[in-house]
This record gives C-alpha cells, structure tokens and sequence, in this order.
C-alpha cells in the first residue's frame, strides 16, 4: 500500500454496534488500525442502537470483542483505546434521533475539531439501508459525512433500484461505500498485480490459454447465531451475487489505465457489464440436512445453504471460459480460493493431467500464490507428476497485512473508493442473477460433511472441482 497523507480528526459511527457483524469483523478491524497507529490521534468511535447502554457498559462490550477476535494487545493499548468510545442510544429513525446527534456534537467538542470528517458505518440489516439513510438526512448527520454499507446492496434489481434512489436521494455518490471484505483480501488485491505487473503471466490471462475459472469459497461452518437473517438471505444473495460476481470481475476486467479509484472501478463495472445472465440450468442449489432443526429456520424453509453455478462473461478474452462459482456451509472443507486451469498444451506428449497447470490465489488469512505445473517423476520412465510452487504472501519482504476490514475501513477513512463498487456494476449484477432469483431450482438435500449436492459435480467437467473433501 502507498504512503498515504496523516489523516485529520474523525469521528467514526458505528450503527449496529452490538451485533454479530460489528463482534467480528467491524470492531476488531478498527482496533487493529488503532493499535497499528494508522489512525489519527483525534478520533472517537460512537455506538448506536436501540437500548440505553451505558459508556462504560459499551467499553466492557468492546473489550471482550476485542479480546476475542481482535490484534494481540496489551493494558496499555486497550486503555488508550476505551477512552475514544461512546455509546448513543434510544434508536435512530427519521422521527427519533435519539441520542446520536448530541453524542457528535460532543464527540466534536471533545476533540476540538468541528470539521472533523463524520464516517457512518450501517452494521445493519439491508432492510434498514434507506429508512436510516434517510434518518441521516433528517438529522444534519450526513452533509459532508461517509456512509459504508454492508452487503447485500438490495435483494432484486428492482430492490436495488429502490434503495439506490433513496440513498442519493440523501448522499451524493462519492459519499457512498458499498463494502464488499472479499475485495479488501490481499490475495484478492494481487489478482490483479501479479497480472499487470508481470508479462509471464498477463501473456496467457485470456481463453486461448485458460480452460476454467474456478472461485471456490466451500465453508465448515454452520449458520451460528445468523439463523432468522441467513434463512431470509440464502447463499445466493449472501455469496454469489456479492463476494463471488465481485471476484469474478476483478479475474475478468480489462487492464485499466491505472490502479487509481475511478480507472479501477470502471475496468472492474465494465466487464460485470458482459456477464452474461445465469441460466438456471447452470446453477445447483442445495440445502444442507438437519437445516430446518436449528432455531431461528422455518420448519418448512426452502432456502438453500448451497450454490455452484457456471457463469459465462462474454468478452473477446473471456468467451468461451466457464467461470465455475461455488459456496455453501457445513461441507466437508473451509477454503477459500480462485484457480485459473490452463489447456493441456499441444505436442509429443499424451495423457497429461487436466488439471496439471493451474495458478491459485488462496484468499485465506493472509493469502499465498500457489502454481502446480507437470513435471517428470525422478526415475528412468517419462512418468508425469504435478509439482507445486507457493508464496505464501506474508513471507513477502517487510510483509504487514491488514485484515480486509482493516484495509477497507481504512480506505473509506483516507476516501479511496478503488475497492468498493459502484451502482452501474451492482444494477447488472442484478440482471445477471434475476432468473434464478425469480424462479430458483429446488435446494436439493446434502449430507453435512460433505460438497454439497453430487449434481453440482457435473458443473466442473471435464476437469472437476479442484478442492474437494479431502485434506489438502
């Protein structure tokens, strides 16, 4: 990352403070940033939400967030920390503020900087997206402020439509982070600097050398304490529609002039606009069993725990290249990755793997680049084998990766928007997804521990799906 200019006071709203996404993922990325001195030394973090809790009462919360997701720390860093948070509550709607308007005015005297750049954070369900954008609006808390919005942006193209027109209705676009963590991984970062930045390999980043594309995000997990928002949501809204069509962008975009915000994006919305719309025969839904036991699910839901999908980006590079998606919890591996399978080469050689040659991205905590290649056995016989070569990335010389949300949190602070999307590529996104969302296949039933429904298999012939339930 760049050197970047010292960042001015700031005054960091997070709604939703005490739920789920903020414990894991939100809070813990701005401790690391705190404890990382990437902040300003002026800032202050405001919770809000419904109940009347307590300063201290929100400071007993955070620290056991932070103790259990957050950076290795000590007393003296937590301390420094505690003093900067605040909690506003009594709810937040266009008719009742609550306490959050008093609580940034005295966050602004405390820091004794009326101009201090106001960041808005939504740890919230979509449903709420545009009643508290407007609450923002009502209110005088979003002239000039930033407003980071979780995913999903919308769940249909005409949902999406909606609250596209309600939020700029309130927010200029520039004001607008549509946070995607996926984009924020750093191995999701090099897809597209090992590309541009090395011949060897932007040489054969098209279809005459590429057979598939396979992004492959399998989970171990169940669906936690996220039952009554998951079963509402479904893996496709939750994953393929955001995390997955995003990453298959940032493998298909044309080179953009730079890797500035404007170039970046446009390269990045550009080439979502040549993915072609799902055929529901390309796609598998899946329902993993003992589903519709956990507390929170309806006894009879429909909604699929499981999604593999083959997706075409119809492009001069591209066309022709199955870029084969895949997600789903409680399978038998958790992994992370995108491969890029090459064509088996032509020449004196026979029965070579079809899967011999591929570049993988691990976008897992930290990430690594992985090549396996075909080589010769030792030996006196011409007997082929598969050799790997990894990076794992932070062996990389004076390596200090932050966690995507760290990154991207950071990046909303300093108004970098290279990494966020925008409405153009989101609206065909949906356009892209409506067939399946309108009339979706049946889930079809899978064991717990397994890869999901056996037809997905069928989806990444002739080569197959490259991590399967087997340890690596």
């Amino acid at each position: 990352m760049v050197d970047r200019p010292q960042l001015g006071p700031t005054i960091f709203v997070l709604f939703g403070a005490t739920g789920d996404l903020s414990k894991r993922m939100v809070l813990p990325a701005f401790f690391q940033l705190a404890r990382s001195g990437l902040l300003n030394s002026e800032w202050m973090l405001i919770g809000t939400g419904r109940g009347n809790v307590s300063d201290d009462q929100f400071r007993d919360h955070v620290r056991d967030v932070v103790n259990q997701f957050g950076v290795p720390h000590d007393d003296t860093d937590w301390e420094t920390f505690a003093r900067r948070l605040r909690f506003a509550g009594g709810g937040f709607t266009p008719d009742n503020p609550g306490t959050l308007p008093a609580a940034v005015r005295q966050a602004r005297d405390d820091l004794d900087a009326a101009d201090a750049q106001l960041v808005h954070y939504l740890a919230l369900p979509p449903s709420t997206f545009a009643e508290t954008t407007r609450a923002l609006g009502a209110h005088d808390l979003a002239r000039g402020a930033r407003v980071v919005y979780e995913k999903p942006f919308g769940t249909s193209h005409e949902a999406f439509t909606e609250l596209d027109e309600a939020v700029h209705h309130v927010l200029d676009e520039k004001q607008i982070y549509r946070i995607d963590h996926f984009l924020g991984k750093e191995s999701t970062q090099n897809l597209h600097i090992l590309r541009f930045a090395n011949g060897l390999i932007e040489g054969v980043w098209n279809r005459e050398h590429v057979e598939q594309v396979q992004i492959d995000v399998p989970e171990t997990l169940d669906i936690d304490d996220r039952a009554r928002f998951y079963d509402a949501t479904g893996a496709v809204l939750d994953m393929l529609v955001t995390h997955l069509f995003q990453v298959a962008a940032e493998i298909a975009m044309e080179p953009p002039e730079t890797l500035g915000a404007d170039d970046l994006q446009s390269a990045r919305e550009t080439v979502i606009g040549a993915f072609r719309p799902l055929d529901t025969a390309d796609v598998v839904l899946g329902q993993y069993e003992g589903y519709r036991d956990v507390d929170g699910v309806a006894d009879d839901s429909t909604t699929e725990t499981f999604v593999a999908a083959r997706l075409w980006v119809d492009t001069d590079r591209w066309r022709g290249v199955p870029f084969l998606l895949r997600t789903g919890k409680m399978l038998g591996v958790s992994r992370q990755r995108v491969s890029l399978v090459f064509r088996s080469p032509r020449g004196p050689l026979s029965d070579i793997p079809p899967d011999g040659a591929v570049l993988t991205f691990d976008l897992s905590g930290d990430g690594e680049i992985d090549i396996s290649m075909v080589v010769k056995e030792p030996g006196p016989d011409d007997t082929l084998s598969v050799g790997h070569l990894g990076l794992p990335l932070d062996t990389v010389p004076l390596a200090h990766a932050l966690a995507p949300y760290s990154r991207l949190i950071l990046d909303v602070l300093h108004g970098d928007r290279s990494l966020f999307t925008r409405p153009d590529g989101l609206a065909h996104v949906w356009t892209v997804a409506d067939a399946l969302l309108r009339d979706p296949p049946p889930a079809k039933p899978y064991p717990a521990g397994s890869m999901g429904p056996p037809e997905a298999e069928d989806l990444a012939s002739p080569c197959g799906w490259l991590v399967t339930g087997s340890p690596d």
